[in-house]
């Protein structure tokens, strides 16, 4: 057994794309070898922001031979009649890469057939490997570059490539980069070193100031975060993501802490995290009671040597950043939010769309439209006006513009110091959420229907406006607006009707001259968008019940059934899949599909009228079905309709459909009919797969 090593070098490639990146190899070189079928061992992973290499241990030294015997065309077409071997045969046996001579005859279910056998021996090793290449050219990023006269785009220039088995080089050319033994240390600490052998890789780097091992390396980073956080009696946060950025901004992590003036904690707890977090990579500490202290800790690309230096200058960029917070603070506090909800007058939404002023009048309308729906009361009514009237204030604040990741969070603070109620100011910041996939969702009701409302405003307009997201195109984020309502939507036990909703909002619109802010060529197209935004949020609810790991026909099943509330296709799956192992599930899906299908090919406007009937299958049915109406809860109403089984079949024992007698048709029609509206109320039974239960 044998190992090989392959080591991608690159300039400083972006943080964030480095663990997907290293994945997508670790898993691109797992698929490669299966296929040349080179039986290996485990596939380590390494990677820095300069290098992505994968150690492959346990190489088999050649790769498995292969061996198929393929049926062709039957004996009669493959030879004519003077015994010669027809075209088909012929162009069979070419198609396999093999001649007539190999052909063989054999029985298959009382025929007989031409067959042939494949056979192909397998490769060295060393041959297989060079095939690597393909690997390292087929990766995809979501950002790429090309460089000097290259056509070739990657996610940053290659400088390098290690190729080695054991310690022979693999050859293979990346553009004019050739694979050898060649690596690159540490770029200001280090120099090029060659690695003798594969399993060198690790301590060879570690020679030249490059820590290989991501897991290492951050654990080595936490540990230094620790001792220091120790040492002075601080408490250390712990946040996952900004570890995973910081390790993957290092190829040798030194940890360092460093203070700031005490005069900035009178600053919001946002605005220092954000400054030090989000601007400069600082983790932050806190003193037992949770307070933030004015001390942050850093880690440095490089070694101890010069540390007050670099401290030093890490403190200056740090507090000029805080006093610019300071400074906007102070002078934000100067106005009022009347100030500021005029500014919103003068900022653009879009071009086509009016102000962000009259996005926030549109977005109100929709949320006292739901609000209504949810029988807020009063109280509840006024708390969510007020919300609606000013919630986008903060836009216009020195603080948001120049630190906009606060956005939202400083509503909520200048809002309370403004005299804002809790429940105003709460909402305010929460009608941002969910801000990424999985992130925190609002909390208050008022927030959530903010939420709802200016995200189901921000994607009918944008429809009307003709800019619809296409491909992996969606410049105005409308996906991730999508996403957050069908999330809210999900973790809510609200049936609302969006699309009744945005179809009396778009009513409202047409009543007002000004059309709050859309031009006319929007205005009118807004009727026309509603129903394409429908299918947009269910497109959306399909992403996530893929991402919840449901069944496809299941997904079909809910999502293809004309509901327009997203909580009720999730009830639906839900419900569905609790049944599957029910033992009537089979039986009472294939009943119900059967019906559905009848139904829907045979529409019909009759009443059922019982003095039609001729069986007792058919009153038996019509009386079981009769109190499904009644039930509540798609859980239980699933459990009834699969309860009509018996009823069901006994139907269609005994009763013929489509007779000649028009009145006795219909009749059967209208009593299928009730039971499939009842149906309709859980899925569409249809898009069900059975046959393997």
């Amino acid at each position: 057994m044998a190992n090989y090593l392959l080591e991608i070098g690159l300039e400083e490639v972006p943080a964030h794309l480095v663990t997907p990146a290293i994945n997508q190899l670790v898993e691109r070189m797992e698929n490669f070898l299966t296929e040349e079928r080179l039986q290996h061992g485990a596939i380590k992973p390494f990677s820095t922001p300069r290098r992505l290499a994968v150690l492959v241990e346990d190489v088999a030294e050649k790769a498995d031979d292969f061996q198929e015997e393929v049926k062709g065309p039957a004996k009669k077409a493959a030879l004519d009649a003077d015994g010669n071997y027809t075209k088909a045969a012929q162009g069979f046996v070419r198609g396999q890469g093999l001649t007539t001579d190999d052909i063989t005859f054999k029985e298959f279910k009382g025929n007989e057939y031409i067959y042939v056998t494949k056979f192909d021996a397998g490769k060295p090793a060393a041959e297989v490997l060079t095939g690597v290449k393909a690997v390292v050219e087929a990766m995809t990023f979501p950002t790429t570059m090309s460089w000097g006269r290259h056509s070739f785009e990657y996610v940053r220039p290659i400088r390098w490539v290690v190729s080695l088995l054991d310690d022979t080089i693999v050859p293979f050319n990346i553009l004019d980069v050739a694979a050898g033994r060649s690596t690159r240390g540490h770029r200001f600490l280090g120099h090029d070193a060659d690695i003798m052998t594969a399993t060198d890789y690790v301590e060879t780097l570690a020679s030249v100031y490059v820590q290989a091992d991501a897991q290492a390396r951050k654990a080595a980073i936490q540990d230094q975060i620790a001792q220091i956080g120790a040492e002075n009696d601080w408490q250390v946060v712990a946040d996952a993501d900004l570890l995973e950025e910081v390790n993957n901004l290092v190829e040798y992590p030194t940890a360092f802490s460093g203070d700031f003036d005490e005069k900035y904690l009178s600053l919001p707890d946002e605005v220092l995290i954000t400054s030090m977090k989000e601007h400069q990579r600082f983790f932050h500490v806190t003193d037992a009671n949770g307070d933030l202290l004015p001390h942050f800790i850093s880690v440095r690309n490089g070694n101890a040597d010069h540390m007050d230096n670099v401290i030093a200058g890490n403190e200056k960029v740090l507090v000029a950043r805080l006093e610019d917070a300071l400074f906007f603070y102070q002078e934000d506090q100067k106005h009022d939010i009347d100030y500021y909800n005029e500014k919103l007058t003068r900022v653009s939404f879009h071009a086509k769309l009016g102000s962000v002023y009259d996005h926030t009048l549109r977005a109100t309308v929709i949320a006292r439209l739901i609000a209504n729906d949810l029988n807020f009361d009063d109280g509840q009514q006024a708390l969510l006006e007020r919300a609606g009237a000013i919630y986008k204030f903060d836009l216009m604040t020195g603080m948001v513009g120049e630190f906009d990741e606060l956005q939202g969070i400083m509503g909520e603070k200048y809002a309370l110091i403004f005299g804002e109620t809790p429940e105003v100011a709460q909402a305010i910041r929460e009608h941002y959420m969910p801000i990424s996939a999985g992130g925190a969702l609002p909390e208050s009701d008022l927030g959530k229907v903010l939420a709802l409302a200016d995200k189901l405003d921000t994607i009918l307009s944008f429809f009307a406006g003709e800019m619809i997201p296409s491909g992996s195109n969606d410049p105005y984020a409308l996906r991730r607006a999508a996403s957050g309502i069908v999330a809210i939507l999900a973790d809510n036990d609200w049936n609302l009707d969006i699309d009744a909703i945005l179809n009396r909002f778009v009513a409202q619109m047409v009543e007002r001259q000004d059309t709050l802010g859309l031009p006319d060529e929007v205005a009118s197209s807004l009727t026309g968008s509603v129903s394409s935004v429908i299918d947009f949020l269910t497109d959306r609810v399909v992403k996530e019940l893929q991402d919840r790991g449901v069944r496809r026909d299941v997904i079909n099943a809910v999502t293809k059934n004309d509901f327009t509330s997203t909580t009720q296709m999730f009830d639906s799956a839900d419900a569905l899949i609790a049944h599957t192992d029910d033992a009537n599930f089979r039986d009472g899906v294939e009943g119900l599909t059967r019906i559905m299908r009848l139904t829907t090919k045979n529409p019909t406007d009759a009443s059922v009228d019982p003095a039609l009937f001729e069986n007792d299958a058919e009153a038996n049915l019509y009386e079981a079905v009769h109190p499904v109406a009644d039930i509540s809860g798609t859980d239980a109403v699933l459990a009834a309709l699969l309860g009509l089984a018996p009823q069901i079949d006994a139907y269609f024992d005994e009763t013929m459909v489509m007779v000649d007698d028009d009145a006795v048709k219909q009749n059967r029609l209208a009593t299928l009919q009730a039971v499939s509206q009842q149906a309709k109320r859980v899925a569409n039974f249809m898009e069900l797969d059975v046959k393997s239960k």
